[in-house]
């Protein structure tokens, strides 16, 4: 491992002066050692004992010596506020960035720019000699699907629905629906944001109808929040909304799907299961797979994906949504095009 510089050194008693707590036994020059090793600073516990005695005399530190280890602490009515962001802090808001920019709202995401830099900058001058600081540039989140360009949102119809829904207040939004010439004027009832992939979708009932749908942000063309308090449904849950699959665009239902798949399908399935009730056994050359799964037009795009590797059995009527689906496309493809 490269050699400690001089701000590794202030780097890891910042640490540890954040490590200390301001009351109780206190915490071990042992313990401090095991965190600040866990964060990736390579130390030993007779230069954590060092470190905590010098820093004694510049800070309100104190031994608890009463028992055997003896712990460290801030004296009683001392302390010291340190605004400054912790290796940890910083690790986890570089790995977060991405999915807070387009859910947070933009008052909250302004005040949080100043801690994106500084995380950035925090890990760029460890990474030399701390591998904890580097871990970010280790992992990735990568989407299963195609992966597609976001779609533009207006900025000001962002921050108007986000205020909507932080305060839960009405919304008056001009939606553009697809394939349509002119945008619809819709008095909107904020009940949550969801990031499905690319696309960032508000959750929210339209004018009195009970019924909860899904409106796409960069549809949205203009937005003015009104004073008048949005009305939510008796008993919503925006978990229970997701867990029901409806960001998978189904009505909340659920069907038992019977299929025939080839062996590779299979054994992709059997590391990452339809359900929990997922159950495989043999149909001649086949396998066959069961089990209880959203009623959506997610499932049936997930099928139609798997071209022959698949053959819905039950329900009859998706197995002929399918077939239907399937049979449009051949036409497509019937014949040579030049």
């Amino acid at each position: 491992m490269p050699k400690a510089t001089h701000h590794d050194a202030v780097a890891r008693l910042f640490e540890l002066l954040k490590l200390l707590p301001s009351r109780g036994a206190g915490v071990t020059a042992k313990e401090i050692c095991a965190r600040l090793e866990a964060s990736g600073f390579a130390v030993s516990k007779r230069t954590v004992e060092r470190d905590l005695t010098e820093l004694s005399r510049l800070f309100g530190l104190e031994c608890n010596d009463k028992s055997q280890p003896y712990g460290w602490r801030w004296a009683q009515n001392q302390g010291l506020h340190l605004p400054g962001l912790s290796l940890n802090d910083a690790l986890s808001l570089c790995m977060v960035e991405d999915l807070l920019r387009p859910l947070a709202p933009r008052a909250m995401l302004e005040s949080l720019e100043v801690r994106f830099a500084e995380a950035r900058q925090k890990l760029a001058a460890l990474a030399a000699t701390n591998p904890s600081a580097r871990w970010v540039d280790k992992v990735r989140h990568v989407p299963p699907a195609l992966p597609l360009l976001p779609p533009p949102i207006s900025s000001e119809a962002q921050a108007a629905v986000q205020d909507a829904l932080l305060s839960d207040l009405q919304v008056e939004v001009s939606y553009q629906k697809p394939m349509t010439d002119a945008p619809t004027s819709l008095q909107l009832h904020p009940l949550g944001l969801v990031q499905r992939g690319p696309v960032a979708y508000l959750v929210a009932t339209a004018f009195d109808y009970a019924d909860v749908r899904l409106y796409a942000m960069h549809r949205i063309r203009e937005a003015t929040t009104t004073d008048v308090r949005a009305k939510r449904p008796e008993g919503f849950s925006l978990d229970t909304f997701v867990g029901e699959g409806r960001m998978q665009f189904g009505e909340g239902g659920t069907l038992r799907l019977q299929v025939l798949v080839s062996h590779e399908l299979a054994a992709y399935l059997a590391e990452t299961p339809l359900a929990k009730d997922q159950r495989v056994a043999r149909a001649g050359e086949r396998l066959k797979i069961s089990a209880t799964v959203p009623d959506s037009w997610q499932l049936e795009w997930w099928i139609l994906s798997q071209g022959p590797a698949i053959e819905v059995l039950k329900p009859v009527r998706l197995r002929r949504q399918v077939a239907e689906a399937l049979r449009e496309a051949a036409d497509l493809y019937a014949g040579e095009k030049e």
